[in-house]
């Protein structure tokens, strides 16, 4: 806007930039000089009464014109005040809007952290979790092979207990034993010792020749389901003191090992009364070692021991089996745990990755929109302070202004301004 002063009446009123470039044309043409000259001619002309006419109907119009640029100036002024309200609110919208945007971003990202911790925490307990049961388990294995180890090693202590007792009772046994059969004797035994006592198992006669020969008893035991989990072939030989062909143990480990293998029998027995002064042979429990596998000579005071321990190690051993495939069972179930475990890391490390990149994606566009909001911001504002220098310079306009370095122009206006006063 610029500041503009009568002449005649010496009112100071502010125009707009056209204006000012209209009365600059008007000062500047011809006609604007012609016009002047004219009228400083008919105020020469006139008398004084015709002046003071002409200055009352001059002052009309110069008040009339005022008005008018005033009205003009105002409307001007309302635009500008409107333009500038225009302004301050697209400013303070976009500002918001980014705000907002800024915010929604956050909330996101925010979820997206809390989601990210709340999966690894879900993830190090599980994984803390199945390690906690999977020591819970090794630790219950170990308590129950030591459990069955302490049961064999009393069971063991028992059976070798009952092999001092029964040498102890040798002397009794042999007295007893003259005039009666050793089969007999050891039937005898397994029906008041063992029949009650193992009531799945078979204690039969070998009456089955298999290639001219068969053994004397053949023992089986079968565990719940059925299955056959201990096999004994037994011979028993007995010598009176008076043969005069002594035998020895050792002549009838060929044909009871055959014998044992016709009959698919897992272990071979030879209940003997043969070298009654072998202390070897009078010391219990005699393991065959000289080639013969699963093969063992007593005396028949240890034909019910015997019989108690290898059915007491089959189903320790069949126990044993059985922990074993569990065992391994539970290896390959840790095995597909921690193939599974490993999946689900590099899953959720790819899954994590990805999440990663669009969060930082995220970010770099955020930041984006920041710096166009901050460049729209710079530019409105900039705008604003154009439009204020601009108004500035309209309402600091004056004819002196106007005039400053033109000697011209200043004394034309002098001269109206005098003959005006006239």
């Amino acid at each position: 806007m610029k500041e503009l002063k009568c002449p005649k009446c010496g009112s100071v009123f502010s125009v707009d930039e056209a204006d000012y470039a209209l009365i600059m044309q008007q000062v500047k043409t011809a006609e604007f000089d012609a016009e002047i000259e004219r009228r400083i001619a008919e105020v020469r002309k006139r008398d004084e009464a015709t002046s003071e006419l002409a200055i009352a109907k001059l002052e009309a119009k110069s008040a009339a014109a005022l008005e008018k640029k005033k009205r003009e100036i105002d409307e001007l002024k309302a635009v500008i005040a409107n333009k500038e309200s225009e302004t301050r609110a697209a400013v303070l919208e976009k500002a918001a809007e980014g705000q907002k945007a800024v915010a929604k971003k956050d909330d996101e990202i925010a979820k997206l952290k809390a989601d990210i911790a709340k999966r690894d925490g879900d993830f190090k307990a599980r994984l803390a979790e199945r390690a906690m049961d999977e020591q819970q388990a090794l630790t219950q294995k170990d308590a129950e092979i030591a459990k069955l180890k302490a049961d064999y090693d009393a069971r063991l202590k028992a059976a070798d207990e009952q092999i001092a007792f029964y040498k102890d009772m040798k002397a009794k046994m042999s007295t007893k034993m003259i005039g009666e059969s050793l089969e007999v004797h050891c039937s005898t035994q397994y029906e008041q010792f063992m029949r009650f006592a193992l009531p799945r198992a078979l204690f039969e006669k070998d009456n089955d020749v298999v290639g001219g020969t068969k053994g004397d008893f053949v023992f089986r035991d079968f565990a719940e389901d059925g299955t056959e989990y201990v096999s004994i072939m037994f011979e028993m030989k007995n010598e009176a003191d008076a043969t005069a062909t002594k035998h020895k143990n050792e002549d009838f480990f060929k044909k009871l090992d055959e014998d044992r293998r016709k009959k698919n029998c897992e272990y071979a027995v030879l209940v003997s009364m043969l070298e009654p002064e072998s202390e070897l042979y009078n010391a219990g429990i005699v393991p065959v070692m000289n080639g013969y596998d699963k093969m063992y000579v007593v005396r028949p005071q240890c034909f019910i021991p015997i019989i108690k321990i290898l059915v007491q190690s089959s189903r320790k051993a069949m126990e044993y089996k059985c922990a074993v495939v569990e065992m391994q069972r539970q290896s390959a179930d840790v095995t597909n745990f921690e193939e599974k475990l490993m999946q689900f890391r590099e899953g959720f490390g790819r899954n994590y990755r990805l999440a990663k990149e669009k969060f930082e994606k995220a970010i770099a566009e955020i930041d984006k929109s920041i710096k166009a909001l901050e460049a729209t911001k710079q530019a409105l504002i900039g705008s604003e302070n154009n439009l204020r220098l601009a108004n500035d310079k309209a309402e600091g306009l004056t004819i002196r202004k106007l005039t400053y370095g033109n000697p011209t122009m200043q004394a034309k206006f002098a001269e109206a301004s005098r003959n005006v006063i006239v």
